[in-house]
């Protein structure tokens, strides 16, 4: 076990520098981030103008406003020595090898002698910048090139020289995997490194297609969603990245590989050139391959250089091959394809493959670290030597030995043991999956969920519907499991599973089909799910919720229903009931409720009132926390949650959160059977500012009346004066209140319209 970084610095405030001290105080660290010193009066004047962009960036770097405070501004004249009591310090100044090799000077002068150094350049020679120092500095020195942005993108090179300690890379490994949250390779000390060397070679393929009559959104038509990739592509990404940024890459990176056998793919086009010339930046200056004109998006002819409206795909029939919900059933029947968009895909795929196999060992020791880092720094669903196995390896090897393509001596290799032996190129080792970690054994399943057997007794509960929506099969399932688990000699329950996202709420096709029939089957429904939740939060036995990604609306209230909740750092809660028209109907307001009473009682001599009007902002808005911090902050998570910046970690987590409750003898927690609420004074306090709202132009007509309607079961109903109620009562208003909206004509307006478009309709 190593010893966590508690403290860095951070060497540079420029975009990266600030995204990565947001995200090592994210994680916990006190952070010192230090520029330039000003020319006025004020030297940190550099320092703070660039903070200040960065907490407004969008989406947000910060997981909350309080960790944001863990970062201390400064300056390179005054401040320098707080270097001297730091963990670790990070290099991120300008990509100029002199300016970094004397800032190195400076930093050995001040340092202690444990203290870890690393470098986040992209360009440069990692070990060109430690040159000159001593040895004892250069054993503790390191690349550590965080994908921007850190928060959101999951790839971490690390990049050791020849001198680099052993110890310090692996105590980097780890402290990136298990408290940065990171997806950690290691990459060798080449130009690019490992992701963008391979990203780079993509997107030049793309400007080559140029060329060869494909339109723009052609090549972003197949190198997009359909083949497994982000929904930018190729050229919308490379608007986002900066045509400028993706001109100096290209001119830094061709001169740097003399010996690559396809160097030529990197000399930069004249089309790109002129962009660059002409002040064509891509998104920073709103125009780029793309241009968004008159709420229309043009794209650029490269002939003219002109914007025109997108032509019609001449790629045959694609929508068949998009509508196929499997990967590699997608990338296969592309790559049979004998039209114009088999022939791209073939030969930009062929093309991607070779040169990924001819990198390694250059740039990394195996094609699992290659693909890791496309899938994590690049967002691939699979990395070229996963999508080269989802092709069939053989076929794969054969068509590019028919294309003339470089076939590396080691996939020789493995070709010649694939005869012997069935093997695929990624064989060897993979990334384990959340839940590959543990001896997951079904126990019961229905269509749209599952019970697995965790081991060490405890279960784990897993949705399977489209969306992990909370269905009636998963609801039902989910009643038949606490059954289960009662009866048993099982110590306890896990809710979750190893999707993106924990669950997207309530299924609106099954409520409203059910509202439609008039049969009452709707209140049942409700009362089950309420009478359900209830019996979670007073089990017998443990039961944790391990989320993750989106936790919206009804599972919202299953997770605050929970006692014991694992969040991943990056987990996006709410209830976002009005948003559809609703108001929460499963507990969620009562807990919410409860939520405001006890932070009254802890911290405001029991003044109530600013509680619950943040309740009834956060409800009445259908506000998602931006972080499980946040969540914290907004009452949807207790303060006991355990938050995990690794969520891979989630599940396995959950399973020691149960069986450590479970040893020191489990007892659920108290009935609440005395809530305060505010009655009509209350209720009258926040419909005023409902109406402030409506009156300024922030919500609808209807959200006012949602809202009022949320305000009344808030405050108990009709009780003419502030009254203690129990859960029950608070529960039996969200029902009647619930109830009638699913009648109402602009709520069955706002389930169809986000059914259909899968976005709200705020009518």
């Amino acid at each position: 076990m190593f010893k966590p970084f508690r403290t860095a610095a951070v060497l540079g405030a420029g975009v990266m520098g600030s995204q990565i001290a947001a995200h090592l105080a994210n994680a916990g660290l006190t952070v010192h981030l230090l520029d330039l010193a000003g020319k006025s009066g004020n030297k940190n004047e550099l320092v703070e103008t660039s903070f200040k962009k960065a907490l407004k960036l969008s989406p947000p770097i910060f997981f909350t406003e309080k960790t944001a405070r863990r970062v201390i501004l400064g300056n390179f004249d005054e401040h320098f020595h707080s270097v001297a009591a730091v963990d670790w310090a990070i290099e991120a100044v300008v990509e100029n090898l002199d300016i970094k090799q004397k800032l190195m000077e400076r930093l050995e002068s001040e340092i202690r002698e444990d203290t870890v150094v690393s470098t986040n350049t992209s360009g440069l020679p990692i070990r060109a910048i430690a040159q000159g120092r001593s040895d004892a500095f250069r054993q503790r020195f390191l690349g550590t090139h965080f994908f921007n942005p850190p928060r959101y993108l999951k790839l971490l090179e690390v990049i050791p020289t020849t001198d680099t300690d052993p110890q310090v890379l692996e105590r980097m490994k780890w402290f990136g995997e298990q408290h940065l949250g990171k997806g950690v390779v290691v990459a060798k000390d080449t130009p690019n490194f490992i992701a963008n060397r391979i990203g780079m070679y993509v997107t030049m393929l793309g400007l080559q297609a140029l060329t060869q009559g494909y339109t723009i959104e052609e090549i972003d038509t197949l190198t997009g969603i359909i083949a497994g990739r982000p929904k930018s592509a190729t050229f919308r990404t490379a608007d986002l990245v900066g045509l400028d940024t993706l001109m100096y890459v290209a001119s830094n990176l061709y001169p740097a590989i003399p010996h690559d056998e396809s160097r030529e793919v990197f000399r930069v086009p004249e089309l790109l050139r002129k962009l660059v010339e002409t002040g064509t930046l891509g998104a920073k200056t709103g125009q780029g391959f793309y241009k968004k004109q008159d709420r229309q998006i043009l794209s650029l002819n490269p002939q003219t250089l002109a914007y025109e409206p997108a032509k019609p795909l001449n790629l045959g029939d694609l929508e068949a091959i998009s509508k196929m919900p499997d990967l590699g059933d997608r990338l296969r029947a592309l790559y049979r394809d004998r039209g114009r968009a088999g022939a791209f895909f073939r030969e930009s795929i062929l093309k991607t493959l070779s040169y990924s196999a001819c990198r390694i060992p250059e740039i990394a020791d195996s094609p699992t670290d290659i693909d890791n880092a496309m899938r994590w720094g690049f967002g691939w669903e699979l990395g070229p030597f996963e999508i080269w196995d989802a092709l069939g390896f053989d076929t794969v090897l054969a068509d590019l030995k028919a294309a003339g393509m470089p076939v590396p001596e080691w996939v020789e290799v493995k070709s010649q043991k694939s005869k012997v032996k069935s093997e695929n190129l990624t064989s060897d080792s993979r990334l384990p999956t959340p839940d590959s970690r543990l001896p997951l054994t079904p126990l019961w399943q229905n269509p749209e969920a599952a019970l697995l057997d965790m081991g060490d007794g405890v279960v784990l509960y897993e949705f399977r519907s489209k969306g992990n929506t909370l269905s009636l099969q998963v609801v039902d399932g989910l009643a038949e499991v606490l059954d289960l688990v009662e009866n048993s000699d099982y110590r306890g329950l896990v809710i979750g599973n190893s999707s993106a996202h924990f669950s997207g709420g309530a299924n609106l096709a099954e409520m409203a089909m059910m509202a439609q029939s008039g049969s009452g089957a709707i209140a049942d429904l409700i009362v089950k799910f309420q009478t359900l939740l209830q019996r979670i939060h007073y089990f017998p036995k443990p039961i944790v919720a391990a989320i993750q990604g989106r936790v919206l609306g009804g599972g919202c209230e299953l997770v605050m229903a929970c006692p014991q909740v694992v969040a991943a750092a990056e987990t996006y809660i709410g209830l976002v009931e009005l948003s559809v028209g609703l108001i929460p109907g499963a507990g969620g307001i009562m807990r919410s409720v409860t939520w405001a009473a006890d932070r009254a009682a802890t911290e405001a001599s029991h003044h109530i009132q600013p509680f619950l009007r943040r309740v009834f902002e956060t409800i009445g808005m259908a506000k998602v926390s931006n972080s499980a911090a946040e969540a914290q902050e907004l009452g949807f998570l207790p303060p006991t949650a355990r938050i995990l910046m690794n969520g891979d970690r989630r599940l396995e987590v959950a399973k020691e959160e149960v069986l450590c409750s479970d040893r020191v003898g489990y007892i659920p927690p108290p009935e609440r059977n005395a809530i305060m609420v505010l009655g009509r004074p209350g209720r009258a306090a926040l419909e005023y500012a409902a109406l402030t709202l409506y009156q300024g132009g922030f919500i609808s007509e209807y959200d006012r009346y949602l809202a009022n309607r949320l305000a009344y079961v808030m405050t108990g109903g009709e009780l003419s004066a502030p009254a203690l109620v129990d859960e029950n009562y608070l529960l039996q208003l969200e029902r009647e209140a619930f109830l009638p909206l699913l009648s109402q004509p602009k709520t069955q307006e706002r389930i169809a319209h986000t059914l259909k478009h899968k976005k709200p309709l705020r009518n």
